[in-house]
């Protein structure tokens, strides 16, 4: 592939970077001490129960409501290991689907915020375009270690 500057391998490399980038300050700028007290779960639950779609109100109260601490730590965590994981090319392919996923969640909760929506569709089209310029293959631990090949 012809580019300028970077090679292809390159440019999906920094998607994959700024996309990590990008999910560690979607981590750090929680205020942890509140989220893990729940206020974070609660935040999304007053939405969940104005959503537009019954589906979500239901996947809420019977997948988040009831484990608001689990899911609480289980947001943040999967937050940071995305951020990671994509930072240092590690298991890409395998954070890039999570990724896209936990952006398609926050997308359909969100639906009804124009605001949150920009962000969140950019991460998923990031992740999308990484995953299949296969982002791993240079500036990684996964071509470090011969994963993905």
């Amino acid at each position: 592939m012809q580019t300028t500057w970077l090679s292809g391998a390159e440019w999906f490399a920094v998607l994959r970077i700024g996309l990590g980038l990008w999910w560690l300050e979607s981590w750090r700028h929680k205020d942890k001490k509140e989220w893990f007290k729940g206020g974070g779960i609660a935040w999304a639950g007053g939405i969940a129960e104005k959503h537009r779609w019954p589906l979500v109100r239901t996947g809420f109260d019977t997948v988040v409501r009831p484990r608001p601490r689990l899911m609480a730590y289980l947001v943040a965590y999967a937050e940071l290991a995305l951020g990671l994981g994509l930072i240092l090319g590690f298991l890409t392919p395998v954070a890039l689907v999570c990724g896209l996923l936990l952006s398609l969640i926050y997308l359909v909760l969100m639906i009804h915020d124009w605001a949150e929506q920009g962000q969140n569709l950019m991460m998923a089209l990031i992740a999308v375009v990484t995953l299949f310029g296969m982002g791993w293959q240079t500036w990684s631990l996964d071509e470090t270690l011969g994963l993905f090949l």
